[in-house]
C-alpha cells in the first residue's frame, strides 16, 4: 500500500513539473526583445542618388535592429545636418559629397560621426556591421539539476530549508537556481549553502537528499520542484558609439 502511494506522488509531481515548465517556456515566447534602432541622416550629390541610396539601406534587414533615415538631402553637409542627427543616433553619411567649412569642429563639439563614401557597397557593408554592433548580448540557460521537495524545515522568521531530493543531474553552491510551484518560478537566486546531514556540502547528485537554505522567503511547498542552471553570454563586438570625427572609409 505504501509503495502504490509513493508511486502515486511521484506521478503527480512529475505532471506538476512538466505543467510548470510548459508555463514557463510559454511565458518566455510570449515576451519579444526590444528592437534596437540606428537613426542616421544621409545626404548625396544628386537627387537620383538620393532616391538609390535610400532604397539600397532599405534593403538592409535585421530583425533586431531597424536603421531609419530621419532626414535625406543633396548636397554638402552642413550645420544642420548635424543638429538633425542630434536627434538620432548623431551619424551622418555622405555619399559623393563633401562637408562645409569648418564642420570638423562641429562634429567634435557636438559628438557626431560623419562617414564620405564613393563606394555604395562599402557604405551598405559598413551601415550592416555598425547596426550589428547594436544588437544586445545573447544569453543562453543550461540545465545543470532539479530536485523535488520532499520535506520543509523552518530556518528563520522570514527563511526556510528545503528538503530536496535530487532527481536529474547535480545541484552546486554558487549556481543559480529557481523554485517552481504549480503555476510556475516562485523563487530565484543563487545556491548559498548544500547541508546533507549536518555536513555541508559543495554539491548534491541525483539520489541524493539535501538541504537548500533560502533567505526571506518562505512560500514553498512540498512536491515543488528546484532547478539548478547556469547562465552564458555570448560576446558581441564593442556598440558602436558616435566618435565625433570625419571618416573617409
Amino acid at each position: 500500500m505504501g509503495s502504490r502511494k509513493t508511486a502515486h506522488h511521484h506521478k503527480k509531481g512529475k505532471e506538476k513539473h512538466e505543467k510548470a515548465s510548459a508555463e514557463r517556456k510559454d511565458h518566455v515566447s510570449a515576451e519579444p526583445a526590444a528592437k534596437r534602432r540606428l537613426e542616421i541622416v544621409l545626404k548625396c550629390d544628386t537627387s537620383g542618388c538620393a532616391e538609390a541610396v535610400v532604397s539600397a539601406i532599405s534593403s538592409l534587414t535585421l530583425p533586431e535592429v531597424e536603421i531609419n533615415i530621419i532626414s535625406s538631402g543633396v548636397g554638402a553637409i552642413n550645420k544642420s545636418d548635424i543638429f538633425m542627427a542630434e536627434t538620432g543616433s548623431r551619424l551622418v553619411i555622405g555619399f559623393n559629397v563633401g562637408v562645409m567649412d569648418h564642420i570638423a569642429e562641429i562634429v567634435s563639439a557636438h559628438d557626431v560621426e560623419i562617414r564620405l563614401y564613393e563606394v555604395i557597397y562599402r557604405l551598405l557593408e559598413d551601415l550592416e556591421s555598425t547596426a550589428r554592433s547594436l544588437i544586445p548580448q545573447e544569453s543562453s540557460e543550461e540545465l545543470t539539476g532539479s530536485a523535488r521537495v520532499i520535506a520543509l524545515f523552518k530556518s528563520s522568521r522570514k527563511g526556510i530549508i528545503l528538503g530536496c531530493e535530487v532527481l536529474t543531474g547535480k545541484l552546486v553552491r554558487g549556481d543559480s537556481f529557481r523554485v517552481l510551484g504549480a503555476m510556475g518560478p516562485i523563487y530565484s537566486g543563487i545556491i548559498e549553502s548544500l547541508h546533507i546531514e549536518r555536513d555541508a556540502v559543495r554539491e548534491a547528485v541525483k539520489g541524493q537528499r539535501v538541504g537548500l537554505k533560502i533567505k526571506n522567503f518562505n512560500r514553498a511547498r512540498l512536491g515543488d520542484l528546484v532547478e539548478s542552471f547556469q547562465s552564458t553570454s555570448v560576446q558581441h563586438v564593442k556598440p558602436w558609439q558616435p566618435q565625433g570625427k570625419i571618416y573617409y572609409p
